[in-house]
């Protein structure tokens, strides 16, 4: 035992880095996983004392944790024995494969990343494009909402820009779990989102495996009483309407809830802009059936630098306006016994699409393109359409510009001259060619309230004061 060995130098020093890593993992690191779970812990703390709706023990659980809980539910060990028997394989291959689902959407929430990082983030990016104004938001109706139930912003889907606006929105009340889509599972932006709290979702998924894990996730979110936010449009609109719900996400919510469990209320939220960053691309989307919206490299890098070279040269003069409008919210529990899950999911969807468009705010491009391709091309007939238009739209309580109609169409034309959409000769606005598809996507978005029918909704709030606070 006492004799003397000769080591190669190298295998010396291998030997001293397994015993560093041994020493620090049984030693080392728990205690600085300790100290900092401590510290985080008093952070979520003081957070929650300040949040109108605290975080949720069921978002802050390690990822670990919340994965094995998801792979050993009882409904998802049953899609795995059925799984194995139709495909003939045997169920620890399965497993693994519903292991892979779970990793792939269950996320790792950080409220560090979310509300220092993130919502900061979001603040800058949304007023530096942006001016953002509340559209339609009855206060009361959402301070009323039960402390204890789950709630759902049910939103349409205009542009990427959705989840940074209504994030910096929202950030004082809650932090949003959101569902996106495959775009994101890119590194490293899928890392970044995941610890924001998203969750992945494969929309073209019809396996029976996947979307059980799936929706055995959602639900036990819902369960746990987790804020999130939802596109029940499935994607992008890529024609500026509010289009058709799919009812995936929506029920899976509605068939694992039971009288007497924890309510869940939806509130339906809708967005508009003056300026979609990627109106062209939809645009291209719906004319030729591929809903592909990965532009090329060089596309995004020359449109990053001239905005870069706008913003130094101090021509940049914003996107417009971007604005945000809630409705009433819904109580699922409402629909009780309303007749089976899918039947109650249906009308779910239909109503809330309705209140959705109910509160689609006006926006000065949206209407004022609307007037050019009804003809109206002189500056005077367009204010005056204008003010015709807005009159009837407050007098059935949609949200409308607070500036008067000459400023409105101002601002406009603005932004289509800008843009090089439109041009002006002898008095008379002209529309450039190729422009009228553009035209047309943005006047879509408003084409719903000059149909007849349009219902009541909340007055806008009266200042701009809780979005700049």
């Amino acid at each position: 035992m006492s004799q003397t060995i000769t080591l190669p130098l190298w295998f010396f020093l291998l030997i001293l880095l397994f015993a560093g890593v041994t020493f620090a993992s049984h030693f080392l690191f728990p205690s600085v996983r300790w100290f900092f779970r401590r510290r985080a812990e008093k952070v979520i703390a003081r957070l929650n004392e300040r949040l109108a709706r605290p975080i949720e023990p069921f978002k802050l659980a390690r990822r670990y944790d919340m994965i094995q809980r998801l792979i050993y539910d009882p409904e998802v060990s049953q899609a795995i024995v059925d799984y194995a028997a139709e495909e003939g394989v045997p169920e620890n291959v399965a497993f693994e494969k519903a292991r892979r689902y779970a990793r792939e959407i269950v996320p790792g929430f950080s409220a560090t990343a979310y509300f220092t990082v993130g919502t900061r983030l979001a603040r800058w990016l949304s007023r530096s494009l942006y001016r953002i104004r509340l559209g339609a938001f009855d206060r009361d109706a959402l301070e009323d909402i039960d402390a204890d139930a789950a709630v759902v912003f049910v939103m349409n889907h205009r542009s990427n820009m959705d989840y940074v606006l209504v994030t910096y929105l929202v950030s004082r009340a809650s932090a949003l779990s959101y569902a996106v889509g495959e775009w994101a599972r890119v590194w490293p932006l899928s890392a970044v989102i995941r610890s924001m709290g998203a969750y992945f979702i494969r929309r073209k998924s019809r396996g029976a495996l996947y979307r059980r894990v799936l929706a055995r996730y959602v639900q036990l979110s819902t369960q746990g009483g987790v804020t999130q936010a939802m596109f029940p449009e499935g994607g992008l609109s890529v024609t500026g309407r509010v289009m058709e719900p799919k009812l995936g996400l929506l029920s899976y919510i509605v068939e694992s809830w039971s009288p007497g469990g924890r309510e869940v209320i939806f509130v339906p939220v809708a967005l508009n802009y003056d300026r979609v960053l990627e109106d062209r691309f939809l645009i291209k989307a719906d004319k030729t059936g591929v809903r592909r919206f990965r532009p090329p490299l060089g596309t995004v890098v020359r449109a990053v630098l001239g905005h870069l070279w706008q913003r130094v040269t101090f021509r940049f003069k914003g996107f417009g306006t971007a604005s945000v409008g809630f409705g009433q919210p819904l109580r699922l529990s409402t629909f009780a016994g309303a007749g089976k899950p899918e039947e109650v999911t249906s009308a779910v969807a239909a109503e809330l699409m309705d209140r959705i468009r109910a509160v689609v705010p006006v926006m000065p491009v949206p209407l004022v393109a609307r007037m050019i391709l009804q003809g109206v091309t002189e500056r005077g007939a367009l204010k005056v359409a204008a003010q015709s238009a807005i009159d009837m739209f407050r007098s059935n309580g949609v949200t409308v510009p607070r500036r008067d109609a000459r400023t409105v169409t101002h601002d406009a034309l603005e932004i289509l001259f800008q843009r090089g959409l439109v041009r002006e000769e002898d008095g008379r606005i002209l529309v450039e060619d190729g422009a009228e598809d553009v035209l047309a996507y943005y006047a879509a978005s408003i084409a719903h309230h000059f149909k007849s029918g349009t219902g009541k909704v909340p007055k806008a709030a009266e200042s701009d004061a809780a979005v700049r606070q």
